[in-house]
């Protein structure tokens, strides 16, 4: 299948579609790269209306994520639905799971591809693995552009000033990440209220098997990435979850 992820060959890599090759995470950078990087990044625009749209969408698939990623396999097809209504949306699904297990896809067009391909993924047992997630979409957003960034989790396990360094980057790159968070753990919601932040993003939590409050956050999101900050200010005045991201984004 063209989308389907093949396995990691290392502890440091996130394995992308059978078209890519594996990613390594970066080595320390010297004074040369952080200029170039940051030369890059204000040369991008986090917008052109006429460009299409591209969402990478990464997810929990641990243990504990099992119910909440069946529901997200239901309510992604919103997601392009309300894109469809603004241009169109390219999403990219990241997840990680078991021991030091993470995969990207190929960029996906349509809700169908996308729901087959996440409903042949189980959840198995291991810790988050959210810095592959964010080094991922650095990567993406310089090789071909990318809008913005949805991150669905309940737990992080990692080095949270290590996260929001990768955090920054893409702040510096103008892609914003929305870190949904399942569940009212108070380390979790600071380190991902940290990382939108850092981003330009936008955090929210929604309640275990609140499906309606999942939907609500990723029709957001798919509005913001398909049709910018416009789309998502007009989708704010008849929905909360559109309104509560929009007010904390830069």
């Amino acid at each position: 299948m063209a989308g389907e992820p093949t396995n990691p060959k290392s502890d440091h890599e996130v394995t992308r579609g059978r078209d890519g090759n594996s990613l390594p995470e970066r080595e320390p950078s010297t004074s040369d790269d952080i200029a170039a990087f940051v030369a890059k990044a204000k040369a991008m625009s986090p917008f052109t209306p006429s460009s299409k749209g591209r969402l990478v969408f990464a997810l929990d698939a641990t243990m504990s994520r099992q119910p909440t990623w069946d529901m997200a396999c239901a309510l992604q097809a919103d997601m392009f639905r309300e894109a469809a209504s603004l241009g169109s949306l390219d999403i990219r699904l990241i997840y990680y799971r078991g021991l030091d297990e993470c995969r990207a896809s190929n960029w996906i067009s349509d809700s169908a591809t996308l729901a087959k391909l996440m409903g042949k993924i189980d959840c198995r047992g291991g810790n988050t693995q959210i810095g592959k997630v964010l080094s991922e979409a650095r990567r993406e957003a310089v090789a071909s552009g990318v809008r913005a960034v949805v991150f669905v989790g309940d737990a992080m396990e990692e080095n949270v000033d290590d996260l929001c360094v990768k955090a920054g980057e893409l702040g510096l790159l103008k892609v914003p990440v929305f870190m949904f968070q399942e569940g009212r753990d108070a380390a979790v919601e600071q380190a991902f209220r940290e990382i939108a932040r850092l981003t330009g993003g936008a955090w929210s939590r929604f309640d275990p098997g609140a499906a309606a409050q999942l939907r609500e956050l990723l029709r957001a999101a798919a509005a913001y990435a398909a049709g910018g900050r416009e789309a998502l200010l007009r989708l704010s005045r008849n929905d909360v979850g559109a309104a509560n991201l929009l007010g904390q984004m830069k």
